[in-house]
């Protein structure tokens, strides 16, 4: 059975798989009403920047804490009360009629989601453990396809009486979904792990997949970010396809995450992030050759690639050695976080001082490196 179909068949694997994609739809109904917040307060783009920057300084903030919490309170029962919070703290932003105010609703709402994706991500590894199942893979693909949820919902937008509205049926109708299988992981705890003294050598492993984490994740922001722009300023693309690389990458990111458990069942995790930075770098090759419709392809082939890997250095980090699964988790995350939120920006100054292609350029080199770091991955495997 495909984990996809474990999923929709099986209520222990659809409660953790909702919890994904429940974390995209209410973030992703947040972004679509950002330019209304930013009317209704009367706040510039530099303004806005600085409490969007309050969202990531909640993400970071909570990660050196989310492991230890996650372990004191059970994985399960983390999660569970992370949905919560997130919920609660979904509404915040679009209540506040204050900048300062939205910079405290946007933290809130970053530590929350933060530790969400640190539990939800630590659920799912303990049960791939109990069960000798893998799902990590198709419960990414939920969480994309919670995007597409709440992307369908902008069309909603119209008939809202207001944002505020809008989220809390969004969050209302989330929940009960939620409440509905909670109970099908609210006991799950993760396996004790026989602690070993710090050392190097338990940290190598992890600061390798980290590294591996931020520049995949770096690659994903830079895409979402500048697709349209280097299809519009470099493949002189015409405006009715400026979108079309994105709507790609995002395609084939869904369906590379629910195919993917069925291939690293058959492969193994490391050579299936080796597989997959290979397909991405002949994207990123495609990408370079500026032809319209030859990039747009060259994202599509980005999106397939990058799509297994970060639920594949989840997958591996959870299973460290000497390390509890939360640890691994909230390691690769915030590298990841790190690497999506850092290099939009500094390619942004790149392509200013150079060109956008440069940028690119950057980016097929870093998934070289990538490609070298699984290579050594796979020796020490």
């Amino acid at each position: 059975m495909s984990s996809l179909q474990l999923i929709l068949s099986r209520s222990r694997y659809f409660a953790p798989a909702w919890v994904f994609a429940s974390l995209n739809i209410w973030f992703g109904t947040w972004a679509i009403y950002i330019p209304a917040v930013k009317s209704q307060l009367g706040i510039d783009k530099a303004s806005l920047g600085i409490a969007l920057f309050c969202l990531s300084l909640g993400v970071f903030a909570i990660f050196p804490v989310a492991p230890r919490l996650v372990n004191r309170m059970g994985v399960g029962k983390a999660t569970w009360y992370a949905v919560l919070a997130a919920s609660v703290a979904a509404l915040l932003p679009l209540l506040v009629n204050d900048f300062y105010l939205l910079m405290v609703s946007l933290f809130f709402f970053g530590a929350t989601n933060g530790f969400l994706d640190i539990s939800m991500n630590t659920l799912v590894t303990e049960i791939e453990k109990e069960d000798g199942k893998k799902f990590m893979s198709s419960a990414h693909g939920f969480f994309s396809l919670g995007g597409v949820i709440a992307g369908l919902g902008s069309f909603m937008i119209p008939v809202m009486p207001s944002p505020a509205i809008h989220m809390l049926i969004v969050v209302l109708v989330v929940l009960i979904i939620n409440y509905r299988f909670h109970r099908h992981y609210l006991n799950i705890k993760a396996a004790p792990v026989e602690k070993e003294p710090f050392s190097l050598r338990l940290f190598r492993p992890l600061l390798l997949l980290g590294i591996v984490s931020f520049i995949v994740m770096a690659s994903e922001g830079a895409v979402v970010d500048w697709s349209a722009l280097y299809l519009k300023e470099i493949s002189m693309a015409p405006e009715v396809l400026l979108g079309s690389g994105f709507l790609a990458f995002s395609i084939t990111m869904t369906l590379g995450r629910f195919l993917g458990d069925a291939i690293s069942a058959r492969i193994g995790s490391v050579k299936i992030v080796a597989l997959g930075i290979l397909v991405a770098i002949a994207g990123y090759l495609a990408v370079l050759a500026s032809f319209t419709y030859v990039a747009i392809l060259g994202f599509a082939l980005i999106g397939l690639g990058f799509s297994v890997i970060i639920p594949e250095l989840f997958r591996i980090g959870g299973h460290v050695k000497g390390v509890d699964s939360s640890q691994g988790v909230a390691f690769i995350a915030g590298s990841g976080y790190a690497g999506f939120l850092m290099a939009p920006p500094v390619l942004g100054f790149l392509a200013e001082s150079s060109s956008l292609k440069i940028s690119f350029m950057v980016l097929l080199g870093g998934s070289l490196v990538v490609l070298l770091a699984t290579l050594r991955l796979r020796a020490k495997q």
